[in-house]
């Protein structure tokens, strides 16, 4: 019988563009303007100018683009800074089923191989759905997910990520088995890049696992050889990874009938994703119920164990780096309640410091929940209870975050989220210019030169 590994070889090679519904097209193209715009609001970021720096200082082969900053490089490195600037705020795309993903961290993998390879934009929007089709149902795979025993989402990410850029390098089936099969065995990632005190890893595991993905395609090209059964073979993904339970089924089931990147989430938000149904029902509480952030005496949040671990251990109520106070559950609370909205700016240095959120931040408690913890992961609830100085309290439940599936971004909220990513890194007249080459993109013959409006001209 087919691996599985060639099974989804197989699939990444037979799905056409006029395949794939109008409205998973569509999704293509808005996820890509959202991360597009996610990676230009990304490029001044200090950790990001470091990125660039190692990137520029390796040299290579001018292949491909590196957005924002117009340098050209080999395939890998483009790759590789394209996927940290995506990911680099965490505000871009969020799936979350047993296992949490974000597929836009593989486009880069798809923008760089096209653009070498001059790819039609109708080829690029295929390779989009690849990604989302893929690692979507990878989240769906093992029970309890292996996010949950300690591994990291970027272990999922390597299995798809070569099938994206060997799709676009133009690949055979056996050639792209065997790309999944040399980046599958060589680049499981460790949950610790998330847990406790965080650091530049946070938003660089899974952009190295599609870098890796992009690598593992390479060399398979030239005929390099890797493991066929990768998930069901000896020493496999199955047996290695036995503390949970598998559905092969689930890897493969609705391929080419049912498009999941319809159901994908996108972030309202740059933080983690558990931080989002809090902060939605506490702006919703401060809204609705007037009330003035001077007057609020405490905020306890209840949300899944663990949410409750990961967000709020000691290191989260004293955050001084981007990655720490995005992950840290106590100040995304602080700020909404502080400044009505939490945006980008609010994990800038300065930002950082700021005395009323700090004043905030031991007002707010957060809770494990054994009754959420038994809705997770289907449902991703959190309740929030504000109690006024005065003695009032309000309580708000959330579900669906404003973003998800059930609480979907118009394309005029997307255009907005978009220019104002934007709007620091490209003028007016090109912020136009993208958002209709995005939107457009089937339209355009050869994928480099929508590639070229994405350098910033401010």
């Amino acid at each position: 019988m087919d691996s599985i590994s060639r099974k989804m070889a197989r699939f990444a090679l037979g799905l056409d563009y006029d395949a794939v519904p109008k409205p998973a097209r569509r999704e293509a193209k808005r996820f890509l303007l959202d991360s597009v715009g996610c990676a230009l609001a990304a490029v001044d970021l200090d950790d990001m100018q470091a990125a660039h720096r190692y990137v520029r200082g390796l040299g290579g082969a001018e292949q491909a683009t590196v957005i924002g900053h117009g340098t050209r490089t080999n395939l890998p490195n483009a790759t590789l800074m394209n996927a940290l600037l995506v990911r680099a705020m965490d505000y871009n795309d969020i799936y979350w089923k047993n296992d949490p993903s974000h597929p836009s961290d593989i486009l880069p993998a798809a923008l760089a191989a096209g653009e070498f390879r001059g790819a039609s934009g109708a080829d690029v929007i295929v390779g989009i759905v690849l990604a989302y089709e893929l690692e979507m149902r990878l989240c769906h795979a093992a029970d309890p997910g292996v996010r949950e025993v300690g591994w990291h989402h970027a272990s999922l990410t390597q299995f798809v990520s070569p099938l994206v850029a060997g799709r676009l390098l133009g690949l055979t089936e056996d050639q792209l088995v065997a790309a999944v099969g040399i980046s599958g065995s060589s680049h499981f990632t460790l949950g610790g890049v998330v847990a406790g005190h965080l650091t530049n890893m946070k938003n660089t595991a899974d952009p190295m696992a599609t870098e890796a993905g992009m690598r593992a395609a390479l060399l398979a090209s030239t005929g390099y050889s890797g493991p066929v059964e990768l998930f069901e073979g000896k020493e496999g993904v199955f047996e290695v990874l036995s503390n949970v339970t598998w559905s092969p089924e689930a890897m493969l089931e609705g391929l080419g009938r049912e498009f999941l990147i319809t159901t994908c989430g996108y972030k309202a938000f740059p933080t983690e994703a558990l931080t989002h149904q809090p902060i939605t029902a506490v702006l919703e509480l401060m809204r609705d119920e007037r009330i003035d952030p001077h007057e609020v005496a405490s905020v306890e949040v209840r949300t899944t164990t663990r949410g409750a671990d990961i967000l709020s251990d000691p290191s989260k109520y004293q955050p001084t780096t981007k990655e720490t106070a995005d992950h840290s559950l106590p100040y995304c609370i602080a700020v909404a309640v502080a400044k009505g909205n939490v945006l980008p700016s609010d994990f800038e240095e300065e930002a950082l410091r700021e005395p009323f959120v700090w004043e905030l931040l031991p007002k707010i408690s957060v809770v494990a929940d054994p009754e959420i913890d038994g809705l997770f992961p289907g449902v991703k609830r959190a309740i929030v209870s504000i109690t006024t100085t005065d003695g009032r309290a309000f309580v708000r439940q959330e579900d669906h975050a404003k973003g998800r599936a059930e609480r979907p971004l118009t394309d005029d909220e997307l255009v907005a989220k978009f220019r104002a990513n934007a709007e620091g890194a490209v003028s007016e007249g090109r912020i136009g210019r993208i958002v209709e080459a995005t939107l457009e993109l089937e339209s355009h013959a050869a994928i480099g030169e929508y590639m070229q409006l994405l350098t910033r001209d401010t």
